[in-house]
């Protein structure tokens, strides 16, 4: 039984070892190719070396190079800071996060809030409150809808249409981002991003009505059919019965004498009065008492 012994154990070992040696030449191999694939597949990458905010013409010391692998390498990336300086940046960027297209402007197109407008759009300013600005939060980024209040020229009449849906808010005061959290903003001025013929449209709202902005969901793209509300709908109760606020004074007298009560007839002579009360007898006098009068037999 010794024997056996040892020579299930000198079996174990020898193929333990086998193992052992094959494993590790086979990680040794894995380590040394893919040590030698990275140093060929890293590559240069533009990254702001800093918080960048929007509006931000790029300098030489708001960005750096470093090293990533190629496969790695983002869309729209740069690898050489010379081709990113001098243009302005229209969308927040972190601290070592890669620089890319889609977030810079051309060079040349302003700073601040003009390289924001896309090419085509316009720029428009509303005066707001807490009413219009929706208690401060409209702010950039977010969707609205275009609402104005005209009166119609007759005292208390007014009418509230929609003028413009799904318009973007460029900038809510000097904000050209949003507050962290979402806090709200109180400005005196939101700016939309419109075409020029929504701009025409936008100024003439402005200065013969009022203007009411209406926050949306960014992700409800819907374009509702309105037709408008009239403020006289909410009065209708205070004028005559069946007369369209519309119709003319024509058709307001023949329904007023189709309303009235008939008038007696002249051949007819006069109609026969129905009175009802008390009969009061006093010995041999007989008297009627009818809503005040008195009539006696």
């Amino acid at each position: 039984m010794d024997r056996r012994f040892f020579t299930v154990l000198g079996v174990s070992l020898a193929f333990a070892l086998a193992v052992s040696v094959v494993f590790y030449y086979a990680s040794s191999r894995a380590r040394r190719t893919w040590g030698s694939g990275d140093k060929q597949a890293l590559v240069n990458v533009v990254v702001a070396s800093e918080p960048l905010a929007v509006g931000t013409i790029l300098r030489k010391d708001d960005v750096k190079v470093v090293k990533i692998p190629k496969g790695h390498f983002p869309t729209g990336g740069f690898q050489k800071p010379e081709q990113v300086l001098g243009r302005p940046v229209t969308s927040k960027i972190l601290a070592n996060e890669p620089v890319v297209e889609g977030r810079l402007a051309e060079r040349g197109s302003g700073f601040g809030l003009s390289p924001m407008i896309p090419i085509g759009m316009r720029a428009a300013s509303v005066k707001v409150d807490e009413v219009v600005g929706v208690a401060g939060f409209v702010l950039p980024g977010m969707r609205v809808d275009v609402l104005v209040t005209l009166k119609m020229g007759a005292p208390g009449t007014a009418r509230t249409t929609t003028v413009l849906q799904n318009i973007l808010v460029l900038s809510a005061g000097s904000h050209l981002q949003p507050e962290p959290g979402g806090k709200a903003v109180n400005v005196p001025v939101v700016t939309l991003c419109v075409t020029p013929e929504q701009a025409e449209v936008l100024t003439l709202a402005g200065n013969a009505g009022r203007v009411q902005l209406v926050l949306r969901n960014a992700a409800d793209a819907g374009i509702s059919r309105t037709s408008g509300r009239e403020l006289s709908e909410w009065y209708g109760s205070s004028k005559p019965q069946g007369v369209s606020p519309h119709r003319d004074s024509h058709q307001t007298q023949l329904i007023k004498a189709a309303d009235a009560p008939p008038k007696p007839s002249s051949a007819q002579g006069p109609m026969p009065v129905r009175r009802e009360g008390i009969e009061i007898i006093r010995g041999t006098q007989r008297s009627l008492e009818v809503l005040g009068e008195r009539s006696s037999d």
